[in-house]
């Protein structure tokens, strides 16, 4: 499959606007059944304590947001557009990610990775019409590359990433910035895969990046989205995913 028609890149996004073919629904509803069944044993597992990050370390120092011109730029970005609320989603999606990196030994470039996870969500405060808010925050993360001379190859991750992040299942055969990225955010949103991660990442994460009512607000971001884009993957979560139910049963208080 070319990038062109695999779903949830910058180059699919910007073709259809996030809207998608009955062939695309279908497939993504099958992610999503193999999703469910993961994340039910995952949660069995933490139940029963027998989760494995109970027994993972992840330095301190992994998680901490590399420090160069496109972070930086990123940043200033991402404070100036976000709420508080989906700013301090950002910081922690990228803990999250980081640390699942580190947990399976993936070389990813981290100014990357911060930068895709500072600016995922941009779209959701900024889009309008009808097209998919991760296409508002790709070109947003593109004029933020520009600006500091990135190249159009890591450019191009960069989008994808964001483009791509809240498909069902994201493979590391579509780069460990876009499948990191997917995972860190779905440790945050919906509780996936915090099974994984050390109890410690999770609780300082939250302690330094408070979550602000952050489920009442994604839910009702996410409602917007969907209705805003019936077509889009929003509206399949929604409908396929019970992906209201899934942010409020997050293992986190609010």
């Amino acid at each position: 499959m070319t990038a062109k028609s695999t779903v949830g890149t910058v180059q699919w996004t910007e073709c259809t606007g996030g809207r998608l073919e009955r062939g695309e629904r279908r497939r993504l509803v099958g992610d999503l059944s193999r999703v469910h069944v993961s994340n039910v044993a995952g949660r069995f597992r933490l139940l029963a304590h027998l989760d494995p990050g109970r027994r993972s370390y992840v330095s301190p120092a992994r998680v901490l947001p590399p420090d160069s011109l496109l972070t930086r730029a990123a940043e200033d970005v991402a404070i100036r557009v976000l709420p508080a609320t989906l700013l301090n989603h950002s910081y922690r999606a990228y803990q999250f990610a980081s640390a699942l990196g580190e947990l399976e030994g993936l070389e990813v470039d981290t100014e990357v990775l911060f930068a895709a996870a500072l600016l995922h969500d941009t779209g959701l405060v900024l889009a309008d019409g009808k097209d998919d808010f991760t296409l508002a925050s790709a070109r947003l993360a593109r004029d933020v590359a520009e600006r500091v001379g990135l190249s159009t190859a890591a450019t191009e991750i960069l989008q994808t990433a964001i483009t791509m992040h809240y498909n069902p299942r994201v493979p590391l055969t579509a780069g460990p910035v876009a499948y990191l990225l997917a995972a860190g955010a779905g440790v945050d949103v919906v509780g996936m895969r915090s099974w994984d991660l050390p109890p410690r990442i999770l609780a300082e994460a939250v302690r330094n990046y408070p979550r602000e009512d952050f489920k009442a607000y994604f839910a009702g971001a996410w409602a917007a989205e969907a209705a805003r884009v019936p077509q889009g993957r929003a509206k399949l979560l929604r409908r396929y995913g019970a992906f209201t139910a899934a942010i409020a049963l997050a293992p986190f208080e609010e």
